[in-house]
């Protein structure tokens, strides 16, 4: 993360320059999907019905970057930064992750994404949109048109990530997902009838180009951890950012990121360290450790090291 000349694969902070931006080409626009929190297994079967559609002209994976969390990865995505270099040159807009919910944190991808592109390419013209309903998923189909003189035209969905969120807290998602298998079945469900498939559709009508990737993805937690730590530290149940962080078991399933500039990410205090669960690990304070544990164990989280979280999908398709 901290050498320029390492051997590595491409991160999310490399995606843009690396992979997208050598698809746009003038007068074809490229449609640049993201849907929030997809893993790998759930894009196979959603492919089954977009291959109906698009044949895949390149189907890659990349390395989401730690933590595997929409404040950072997606924010890096869009910057083309890890995420000290967005604290450092983007103070204007980076939010730093001290308490604060997702939707606070990630309210400036547009901003990042206009920085990236006149930083890169002066000439490109685009679009960004955010779809967190099926109201601003029917504008955006509704609209379609709009779209086609753009050279590249972004849309983050939050579908899958919705669902991870209301599994946790709803008994009854529980009871329709109650493990991978049924959760793949109900994303490729939600797909056939969602307005991202009405999309693809209107893409494919008029012979274009779409990519489809996420910003990181998830992993169901079992077993928890206990952590210590004031009353700063982020609400994420994979990774913990803060000052004074302390574990009460250090025998394994922890990741301990003492000099932060190493991973790429930004320092607010001297004393700042980023815990990380591996495995199925998940962090719990002693108060109220028992119904922490009682309601988040067999959840789907995310934020932590495992390869369901950090290798992801990267497709390119083309119209059939």
């Amino acid at each position: 993360m901290s050498d320029p000349d390492a051997d590595r694969p491409v991160m999310s902070h490399h995606l843009l320059k690396k992979k997208v931006l050598p698809l746009l080409k003038d007068n074809s626009p490229l449609y640049f999907v993201l849907i929030d929190n997809l893993r790998y297994d759930q894009w196979k079967v959603m492919q089954e019905i977009v291959n109906d559609y698009f044949r895949t002209i390149e189907e890659d994976s990349y390395y989401s970057i730690l933590p595997t969390a929409t404040s950072y990865a997606r924010n890096a995505i869009f910057s083309g930064m890890n995420p000290a270099d967005m604290a450092k040159y983007h103070a204007d807009i980076w939010v730093d992750d001290s308490g604060e919910n997702e939707d606070a944190l990630n309210k400036h991808e547009e901003e990042f994404l206009s920085r990236f592109l006149k930083k890169n390419r002066k000439q490109t013209t685009f679009s960004y949109h955010k779809i967190l309903n099926s109201h601003h998923g029917k504008n955006l189909v509704d609209n379609f048109s709009n779209l086609q003189n753009n050279d590249l035209n972004a849309v983050v969905f939050n579908f899958v990530d919705m669902l991870s969120h209301a599994r946790t807290d709803m008994q009854m998602i529980k009871e329709l997902a109650p493990d991978e298998s049924a959760y793949r079945s109900i994303t490729k469900s939600w797909l056939q009838h969602s307005s991202l498939l009405e999309f693809l559709k209107k893409i494919a009508d008029v012979k274009g180009r779409v990519v489809i990737t996420t910003d990181h993805g998830m992993i169901r937690v079992k077993n928890a951890k206990r952590i210590i730590g004031d009353r700063n530290v982020n609400t994420n149940l994979r990774f913990k950012q803060g000052k004074n962080l302390n574990l009460d078991d250090k025998k394994g399933g922890v990741i301990e990121v003492r000099k932060p500039e190493n991973y790429g990410l930004p320092k607010p205090n001297v004393s700042t360290s980023y815990f990380f669960t591996t495995d199925d690990f998940f962090f719990a304070y002693p108060n109220n450790y028992n119904y922490y544990v009682s309601h988040y164990k067999d959840t789907f989280q995310h934020g932590g090291v495992s390869l369901e979280e950090m290798i992801i999908p990267f497709v390119y398709l083309e119209a059939r």
